[in-house]
């Protein structure tokens, strides 16, 4: 080797042997090593940590056998020997009937047939959340798929047991209920880890424009229906207690004029009584007082006078004043209308 192939040796760092062959400074290979030892401790750094958040858990694999990590926060884990895999948490959704996208109608999963076989256009919204990460990942090969598929089962079931108006008006509310009983029942038997938290009708319409009208034309003459009732209602309730009131009033009147009834019917008894008692002691006399009582009543300008043999006259009825004089002449001077004289 020339003395030009040395020099060009000692600046690439070679060294020459006996043999005449360059070798590498040491301290390069000290370097790369080094290197290659600090990626391994960050590899083995970054394998031995995972964090979970709040709206997920994970699932800890080791030599194949699953655990459930719920804790949010960092968790360590063997390198290379532990695996994790990690679930949403969070309430996650799907349209049944209709493309979310468009917002237009799916007839494949939206046309349904009603119990009066009737024809319907029904679109579903269904929530759910994993309730369980390690039946999530390993108990089916597509949960959300499963739920899709029992989603739709059930709702053509419940459907086709109902009527038309009620899955288009007034029985929505029944119908989202019962299938949700159905959903969860068939989910608890499944036993995927999966939970329906609400499934809710979104629309239900005729799938012709015609039957659509007609439909509408119903609906409002129901709520016309259901105003008239509270109208009616309101005025009923108006008008009741006045009612009410006037009718107490009544009782209240009828009440008094009895009770007055009664304590004149009770005074008379007692007068009748009172003079039946002074007849039994003088009847004659008081069979004249009597008559001249009724004579008073009946013919009030009746005068019952006596005359002597002897050619005077006394008045007997009716009694007069002492001071009169016994004239029986009226205040103006004229005759009374009758005087009967008694001999």
């Amino acid at each position: 080797m020339s003395s030009q192939d040395s020099a060009r040796n000692r600046r690439n760092g070679f060294t020459t042997m006996d043999g005449g062959a360059p070798e590498k400074h040491r301290p390069v290979g000290k370097i790369i090593g080094i290197v290659l030892l600090v990626l391994f401790l960050l590899i083995l750094a970054f394998d031995s940590t995972y964090q979970i958040r709040e709206q997920e858990q994970a699932v800890l694999i080791t030599f194949g056998q699953a655990q459930a990590v719920t804790a949010p926060g960092l968790h360590f884990k063997l390198p290379f020997l532990q695996q994790v895999r990690k679930v949403n948490t969070t309430i996650q959704g799907f349209a049944i009937g209709y493309n979310t996208d468009s917002n237009e109608y799916r007839t494949d999963d939206s046309l349904m047939i009603t119990s009066d076989y009737n024809f319907v256009n029904v679109d579903f919204f269904v929530e759910y959340r994993y309730s369980d990460p390690v039946k999530a990942l390993y108990a089916s090969r597509e949960p959300d798929a499963i739920l899709y598929n029992i989603s739709q089962s059930c709702i053509r079931t419940v459907i086709g047991s109902y009527p038309v108006d009620d899955v288009l008006t007034t029985g929505k509310n029944e119908i989202q209920s019962a299938i949700k009983e159905m959903i969860i029942g068939q989910l608890e038997q499944q036993d995927i880890g999966v939970q329906l938290v609400n499934i809710t009708i979104q629309d239900s319409e005729p799938p012709t424009a015609e039957v659509m009208e007609a439909f509408k034309a119903v609906e409002t003459a129901k709520q016309g229906k259901e105003t008239a009732l509270n109208n009616a209602n309101k005025y009923r309730n108006e008008q009741l207690p006045q009612a009410q009131a006037q009718a107490d009033g009544i009782v209240k009147a009828a009440e008094a004029q009895m009770t007055e009834r009664i304590n004149e019917a009770a005074a008379q008894v007692a007068r009748f009584n009172a003079m039946y008692e002074e007849y039994i002691k003088n009847p004659s006399v008081t069979r004249e007082r009597m008559f001249y009582e009724a004579m008073e009543e009946v013919l009030p300008d009746l005068k019952v006078i006596i005359e002597s043999p002897g050619g005077n006259m006394q008045t007997i009825y009716p009694l007069e004043p002492f001071t009169s004089g016994g004239d029986t002449r009226s205040e103006d001077g004229d005759d009374q209308e009758e005087t009967e004289v008694l001999p």
